[in-house]
């Protein structure tokens, strides 16, 4: 069975929409858990535009199953990492203009900054998750520089318009997901992905884990945070 990791980075940006202290994504962190969900997530962007310092150190203290820490390989982030030391760092590319995380990191283009987070995060024990593009070089570029863990990107085929595209997308995931399985990297998904989009994901033994954040909170509205992962929950272990 799959699991699922989820990002609690939109509990703190309905926070920070008032510059209170409510919503709290470290309360959210702990409802994730006793949900039954594998992981929590955090992305501390450099522009801090959700998650602040403070959540990540908490989260960290009181998550017991696994804290995911995302972030930019700069040398703030990684000093930062080293100190909070996490389960698992995902290295992500960040715009400071961006609305949300737009595509994969490209290794190739930084590979010196991506070789030197790894080597530095390996040092304190701390797994190394790429977030890349459904593309078979990156995948190869992946397992040279050492990496731990591929977290595929999903965003596109999330947002296809016709079944066509989708169909033709989730091919190159499929793609991407089976080289990086069979070159001895744990595979993971994650971006845009929801609660009608995962069930293209059923019967799909590569994938070991999936993140998923925007979604689940969105339904927490409605349902509350432990009855949304609990459903989101149900679906992921059918993959």
């Amino acid at each position: 069975m799959a699991g699922l990791a989820v990002n609690v980075d939109h509990v703190a940006t309905l926070r920070n929409a008032r510059g209170g202290n409510e919503p709290d994504p470290v309360h959210a962190a702990v409802l994730v858990e006793l949900a039954g969900a594998d992981g929590v997530v955090v992305h501390l962007r450099g522009d801090r535009r959700h998650i602040k310092d403070r959540d990540v150190y908490l989260i960290r203290q009181i998550v017991r199953t696994k804290m995911i820490l995302e972030m930019a390989p700069t040398e703030e982030m990684l000093a930062i990492a080293c100190k909070v030391k996490p389960h698992q760092a995902t290295l992500v590319p960040e715009r400071r203009m961006e609305i949300t995380t737009e595509g994969g990191l490209d290794i190739a283009a930084n590979r010196k900054e991506v070789v030197h987070a790894i080597e530095t995060l390996h040092k304190e024990g701390i797994l190394v998750s790429l977030f890349i593009d459904q593309d078979q070089r990156q995948v190869s570029l992946a397992s040279e520089v050492g990496a731990d863990v591929v977290e595929l990107h999903t965003g596109a085929f999330c947002e296809a318009n016709t079944p066509k595209e989708r169909s033709q997308l989730f091919e190159h995931i499929a793609l991407a997901a089976r080289q990086a399985h069979s070159q001895g990297l744990v595979v993971h998904a994650g971006h845009g992905l929801g609660y009608k989009t995962l069930e293209a994901f059923f019967d799909f033994p590569e994938i070991a884990e999936f993140s998923i954040g925007h979604s689940i909170i969105s339904r927490a509205v409605f349902v509350g945070l432990e009855a949304a992962v609990g459903e989101m929950l149900d679906l992921v272990r059918q993959v």
